[in-house]
């Protein structure tokens, strides 16, 4: 069955139909990861967004869905060079075809990916639509493109996302793949085999879009985790006497959630719980300290991108999904920056003088991988502890 995608420029793409069939308009973005591509469906940043994998064969290793990131998809829709049709893998729960079928998305594959990317560096982020099924377009060998529906595309916009993707609390509770012993010894397959930790600490995950493996990491290294919505307030979560608060990733643009920043200012200015902050939530704890984001081209979308601890000068390669940073020249002075992309030179990471927090803009408990940031989990850890020591 055809397929087409139709860029905000008036640009047409004509492919085969995967997924469900109809229509879907969404923001057109791309990842490069050559795989993780369960992770990326699954992942409440990609929410309103069309998704283009760069690497050209998708769906290889099937659907497991103990790699998911959430309960579902939020990708509005889906673009691959090749499906592939029999997967390969002993873990695998069936194929990406029924998968996507399953969450109601509408995708595209057969189309040249390549170039799709190309005019997305060079243009920027572009809204896009997919029409998929033959009746949509009324039997037509090519697509028409009426202003009508260039202007509908133009129109859309990401609105509500935290919102939308809200995860009730205890959502993940029972998943976790380890659990403490004794001491807070973690028993896991993967990243801390091994270690012993001081004591067991209560992490307070802020949910504004949470990915499942940042509990994961936590309740890995012995800490018990208690997910709160994204409206709970600062006194609300000072009230539980958590051990650290964790910021968690999310969708769209930072600066509209102007709620959850003015309580993450409150509980800056408590300054008696540690906190640590990733993707969504480095950049609005940057925003509730005084500094200030703004919207990249294309995005940083994949898992191989390279940021240089600036402490150390060694470089760590990634996985990162953000459309948007933190403005490193407008950091206040009792922040330093502590990460930048190797690539572009911007802001990735943020350490405060002034309070117990620590925030980056990539993603440590990357899964399926690279883990090479996987230590500064440990690194929170140690930050609770000395600082309930100093109590």
């Amino acid at each position: 069955m055809k397929a087409w995608l139709i860029l905000a420029d008036g640009t047409v793409f004509e492919g085969v139909s995967i997924g469900s069939t109809g229509r879907t308009i969404g923001e057109g973005v791309f990842t490069t990861g050559m795989t993780g591509y369960i992770e990326t469906l699954t992942d409440p940043s990609y929410f309103g967004q069309i998704v283009t994998q760069t690497f050209p064969l998708i769906g290889n290793y099937g659907i497991e869905k103990e790699d998911f990131e959430s309960k579902k998809s939020w990708v509005r829709g889906y673009i691959v060079r090749e499906l592939c049709e029999k997967p390969s893998n002993f873990r695998s729960e069936g194929d990406l075809e029924t998968f996507l079928k399953e969450q109601n998305i509408v995708g595209i594959a057969r189309i040249d990916t390549r170039a799709l990317t190309k005019k997305l560096r060079d243009v920027g982020v572009m809204n896009g639509m997919i029409l998929s099924g033959e009746e949509l377009c009324h039997g037509d060998e090519k697509c028409k493109v009426t202003d009508e529906i260039l202007e509908e595309i133009c129109l859309y916009k990401i609105e509500n996302a935290v919102k939308s993707v809200q995860s009730k609390m205890g959502d993940f509770k029972g998943v976790s793949i380890a659990s403490p012993l004794g001491e807070g010894v973690a028993t896991n397959e993967v990243g801390v085999q091994g270690k012993t930790f001081p004591s067991l600490k209560t992490v307070v995950l802020w949910d504004f879009g949470a990915k499942k493996n940042i509990q994961r990491e936590l309740e890995k290294r012995g800490c018990t985790v208690e997910v709160v919505p994204y409206n709970t307030t600062a006194e609300e979560i000072i009230a539980l006497n958590p051990d650290g608060i964790m910021l968690s990733n999310g969708p769209s643009d930072p600066a509209e959630n102007v709620g959850v920043i003015k309580e993450i200012k409150k509980l800056c200015e408590y300054k008696k719980i540690p906190i640590f902050g990733i993707c969504l939530g480095h950049q609005m704890l940057a925003l509730a300290r005084g500094a200030s984001t703004s919207k990249l081209k294309y995005g940083h979308r994949g898992g191989n991108h390279p940021c240089k601890d600036l402490e150390t000068g060694r470089v760590y390669i990634t996985s990162q999904n953000h459309g948007y940073a933190v403005e490193s020249e407008t950091l206040p002075s009792f922040a330093r920056l502590s990460f930048v992309n190797a690539n572009d030179g911007t802001c990735e990471g943020v350490t405060y003088t002034d309070i117990p927090a620590f925030s980056v803009q990539f993603h440590p408990e990357a899964c399926g991988g690279p883990h090479d940031t996987n230590f500064l989990f440990d690194k929170f850890l140690k930050i609770m502890e000395n600082h309930h020591a100093t109590k």
